[in-house]
């Protein structure tokens, strides 16, 4: 979101302005939006495009891991094999998906879930083991708990990158959209220099009192644990979680992945 958050060089950020109206809100709310119409771009939980039919999906550009990610995480006072009831924070319907994917696959079926608020000590007092996503995930004291880091897990298995979230557009809105508008490079553009080190450095400062974490681990997260590119092997991996999700029944069968196609320039 650099761009659309700082003076841009693919468009002066009032240029920005004139073109896209932001709002925040977590990853099941953006897809909700895109599914009642409320939004016409919206970063969507991977899980969520197998139910929204007419997105297609801007190539390039993801929130993936290709290492232990840290960010969502199984935490326990107990073995995973001792695990029986887990506590989901459901924020992120792809990684409720990845967890019963990882249970019934390779960890042992059988476990019971249940929809909780991301606090750690209320979801152990209640179920063996939560799932965490996002912030409250970096903040856990992983000296207190068993932790099992979700993408670590995943890659353990499949030897694929795991690839949590990706930018869509409803086919609706993209008919209407200025053709002019290249969606694809403005994103990509904004995601490159988000990741320049002078970026990184003002994200840490921002974040660091915010989140209670040093500006060093918010680095170190943002370069090492995120993977930004939906490349081949990406594919590959998102390819694989959809083929697992429906067969077990947690997510309905995906629809070919339908991207957005790159505007040709035409030389007068």
């Amino acid at each position: 979101m650099w761009d659309f958050e700082h003076e841009g060089r693919h468009f002066p950020k009032k240029e920005m302005d004139s073109h896209f109206e932001i709002s925040y809100t977590l990853p099941s709310g953006c897809a909700r939006a895109l599914a009642d119409g409320k939004a016409d771009i919206g970063i969507i939980p991977a899980a969520a495009y197998t139910g929204i039919p007419g997105l297609q999906i801007l190539p390039d550009v993801a929130i993936a891991s290709r290492r232990p990610v840290r960010s969502i995480l199984l935490v326990s006072k107990v073995s995973v094999e001792q695990v029986r009831s887990v506590a989901l924070d459901t924020s992120s319907m792809t990684s409720v998906a990845l967890t019963k994917i990882l249970f019934e696959r390779w960890l042992g079926g059988g476990r019971k879930y249940r929809a909780m608020d991301p606090n750690v000590e209320h979801m152990l007092e209640e179920c063996d083991a939560g799932l965490v996503i996002g912030d409250p995930a970096l903040q856990v004291d992983r000296s207190r708990y068993q932790t099992l880091d979700l993408a670590e897990e995943w890659i353990r298995y499949t030897g694929k990158p795991f690839v949590f979230a990706f930018w869509a557009v409803r086919e609706a809105a993209l008919r209407e959209a200025d053709p002019a508008l290249d969606l694809g490079a403005i994103l990509r553009e904004s995601r490159n220099h988000g990741l320049e080190a002078a970026s990184l450095d003002w994200i840490a400062r921002e974040w660091a009192p915010r989140l209670g974490l040093s500006e060093d681990a918010i680095r170190v997260y943002l370069i090492d644990n995120i993977h930004y590119r939906l490349d081949a092997e990406c594919l590959e991996g998102l390819l694989l979680f959809y083929r697992y999700a429906a067969e077990i029944g947690v997510l309905r069968e995906a629809p070919r992945l339908q991207f957005v196609e790159i505007p040709k320039i035409v030389a007068t």
